[in-house]
């Protein structure tokens, strides 16, 4: 069921968050530039991050790739690089293939308004709607979790936020709320209201300037709200690693497949159902990559490392193997590994688990 009692909030809500925003926003760079390039920048970093995290990565992106262009003409590898440690790389797969297109389609202009906006590949209704408001002053409501979240209170809207078809409710009040003379510095004080003051877990409502319009707060239910329907239960995963290892090259391959980690850089794997893989099965794998096991230089027992994703859970293991000679091309081809130099792997984008292994000191 869903409620819009906090009526008497609606004439007083944008002149409180306006009043509010000034006086506690903090000063990030983003919020100090009207390219839409930049924007477009923040937005796709920030989103499923938070501010501490994904700041410095903001920050070394705009300084190593100043213009959309540079960025569109960089090696994919490299930009993987530099995005490496942030997750979800997809995100970062659909920047650069946005880059490309607003090139190579547009000039090297962003589209300047919201439809125009939602043309460009990876770029949805959220991050539109942000870039047309803050680079174009155009009156059209951002809708994100903190925005879901207080409109959910203030309002008493019990809509699942996680439906699809709560987002038509949330965004036609947002944009009935956001004032046209200001519509930009709007948006910034309402996520930027969710994201200090009316925090998911512990909001601050004793200091709040909307507290005796909210709907929730009069009535008990800032805990309830906004409602969520939990996502499906994280599934675990077991990946064995193979380090093979000649003399000083390492061998790696990159990741095609969609899946996790995808144009990720990391080693031979056998995926099984379990946690243990016994060394005759670990022996075939080998050779069946067309590598011979030097005996000799055996380095056992595996290290075992766990990552936590947001649907899944890998229980990884890695087990060293030095080879006797180089893998040959044939199995080099169908495998799709190559050897790498340590300084050659420095410059491979990769996932933290797997840079988190090559930096241990023992490596």
């Amino acid at each position: 069921m869903t409620s819009l009692s906090s009526t008497s909030a609606h004439p007083f809500f944008a002149s409180a968050l306006l009043e509010w925003y000034p006086r506690h926003r903090r000063d990030l760079p983003w919020r100090h530039t009207r390219d839409p390039y930049a924007i477009w920048l923040s937005e796709v970093i920030l989103q499923q991050t938070r501010v501490k995290q994904g700041l410095p990565y903001y920050l070394d992106f705009v300084t190593t790739y100043p213009t959309v262009q540079e960025l569109a003409a960089a090696p994919e590898d490299e930009v993987m690089r530099h995005w490496q440690g942030l997750g979800y790389y997809s995100r970062a797969r659909n920047m650069h293939h946005t880059a490309k297109q607003v090139t190579s389609e547009f000039g090297g202009q962003f589209p300047g308004s919201y439809d125009g906006l939602l043309q460009l590949k990876g770029v949805g209704q959220y991050t539109a709607a942000a870039i047309a408001s803050f680079a174009y002053d155009e009156q059209v409501a951002v809708l994100d979790g903190n925005v879901y979240r207080v409109l959910a209170r203030v309002f008493g809207i019990s809509a699942d936020i996680a439906a699809p078809a709560s987002r038509k409710v949330f965004q036609q009040l947002a944009d009935s709320l956001i004032p046209a003379a200001s519509p930009a510095e709007f948006n910034q004080a309402i996520m930027e209201f969710g994201a200090i003051q009316c925090t998911p877990l512990k909001p601050d409502c004793l200091f709040c300037p909307l507290q005796g319009q909210c709907f929730a707060f009069q009535h008990g239910m800032v805990q309830e709200l906004p409602v969520k329907s939990k996502a499906k239960a994280a599934r675990t995963r077991y990946f064995h690693y193979m380090v093979l290892r000649y003399e000083d090259t390492v061998y790696l391959r990159k990741r095609t497949e969609k899946d996790i980690w995808q144009g990720l850089y990391d080693f031979a794997l056998t995926e099984t159902d379990g946690p243990n893989l016994p060394p005759t099965d670990l022996l075939d794998a080998v050779e069946a990559l067309g590598g011979k096991l030097d005996t000799n230089s055996v380095e056992e027992p595996a290290y075992a490392a766990r990552h936590v994703l947001s649907h899944q859970k890998v229980e990884a293991r890695f087990h060293p193997v030095w080879l006797e000679a180089p893998l040959p091309a044939a199995a080099l081809t169908a495998s799709g590994l190559a050897a790498f130099t340590s300084a050659e792997i420095e410059q491979l984008p990769k996932a933290v688990l797997i840079s988190n292994y090559l930096g241990r000191p023992s490596f």
